[in-house]
């Protein structure tokens, strides 16, 4: 079985991204949040291009989703965060599902296309989101949290972006 690889165009040229070369971008600090981005990616590139590759400097990416690890994902492949197409939108958040899934949402849009995406329910554990919003950690609890957002990354990858990600 092959690797998974984001497919994208620029000037009509095609590149493909792994997650190694996500993961190679970022560094180590938010594994689950490059895993997010990834799996996002997986699920609506194919989406907005009709099957094809989008063209990677014409896609707007709108969350209000703040990790770092996510946003490098999305600056890797479509350059829109030094583009000025990435955009941090605390009013998108879905707070009516509860603080661990509400700012789990994405909207991407190239061209006349938009597609809007959601993490489903029983992905994302509550402890991950109540110890990353803790601003007086122990050492246990920031050990603790490497563990969890190594955890993010691995239950996500192992799964189909289909099984993560429903459009709303």
């Amino acid at each position: 079985m092959s690797e998974t690889t984001l497919q994208v165009q620029e000037d009509g040229k095609p590149l493909d991204f792994t997650l190694a070369d996500l993961m190679r971008h970022h560094g180590f600090g938010y594994p689950g949040g490059v895993a997010h981005g990834f799996k996002v990616m997986e699920r609506a590139l194919p989406l907005l291009a009709g099957g094809g590759r989008p063209e990677r400097r014409t896609i707007t990416i709108r969350t209000p989703f703040r990790g770092p690890g996510g946003r490098d994902a999305f600056e890797l492949v479509t350059r829109a965060f030094t583009d000025g197409r990435y955009h941090v939108e605390a009013g998108l958040a879905q707070p009516e599902r509860g603080e661990t899934l509400m700012n789990y949402v994405f909207l991407l849009t190239c061209g006349g296309t938009e597609v809007r995406l959601r993490i489903r329910d029983g992905i994302v554990r509550d402890e991950f989101i109540i110890l990353g919003r803790k601003s007086d950690r122990t050492p246990d609890e920031e050990l603790r949290l490497v563990d969890l957002k190594q955890d993010m990354a691995d239950r996500l990858l192992v799964l189909p972006a289909t099984e993560i990600y429903d459009p709303f």
